[in-house]
């Protein structure tokens, strides 16, 4: 997966970028990580600019996120049940006790959890079902999703564009510790909405 990524980013640049970060929202298995941090290498080495990664990546993710906030507004919890026992949820890899704990987050946090969504792996594509589901008005999911999807993209152009020939450090650290990433996520997330309550 991760050689064929980089052989469609080669050779295609900023279309192969956008695509790439429509079709990472909407199937899961595709990697964020891998898609920008290696996007950021190529900036030290093509014709491709940071500015213009973050925003053709960010362009992407945003219209795939939109993709599944639409889904969502189309769905009814018995709906959702159906799809995630299908052949088509398990072909995207979509797995039912992912959906459950990332509609329960949304429900817990609003639209907040929308932001910090985008910046946790396998929650980010799927924040968008509930939020959906919800009826969250367009214009506050978009705010939301902008933001975080705009801080995660620079995030990881950044680190691949400092990281240079050892770009896929990001990609193994972020596998490796993939459950301390969201403990720590989580816990600044809790962070702030107690201390919110607290003002």
């Amino acid at each position: 997966m991760q050689d064929w990524i980089m052989f469609v980013m080669e050779e295609y640049g900023y279309i192969s970028l956008f695509l790439l970060m429509i079709i990472e929202n909407v199937f899961p298995p595709i990697p964020s990580e891998v898609i920008l941090t290696f996007a950021g290498f190529m900036t030290s080495m093509t014709y491709l600019s940071i500015p213009g990664v973050i925003i053709v990546g960010s362009c992407g993710s945003f219209l795939g996120g939109f993709i599944l906030y639409y889904l969502g507004r189309l769905l009814t919890p018995e709906r959702l049940e159906r799809l995630l026992e299908s052949r088509w949820a398990k072909w995207l890899h979509f797995h039912k006790q992912d959906v459950e704990k990332t509609q329960n987050w949304f429900l817990k946090h609003g639209k907040k959890a929308v932001f910090f969504g985008r910046l946790v792996p396998m929650i980010r594509s799927l924040i968008s079902i509930p939020a959906g589901m919800a009826q969250m008005p367009f214009m506050s999911y978009s705010l939301y999703t902008l933001l975080g999807t705009l801080l995660w993209d620079t995030l990881l152009v950044l680190a691949g564009t400092y990281l240079g020939q050892q770009w896929t450090l990001i990609s193994t650290f972020m596998s490796e510790y993939d459950l301390v990433w969201k403990v720590i996520l989580i816990g600044l997330v809790i962070f702030w909405f107690v201390r919110k309550k607290l003002r």
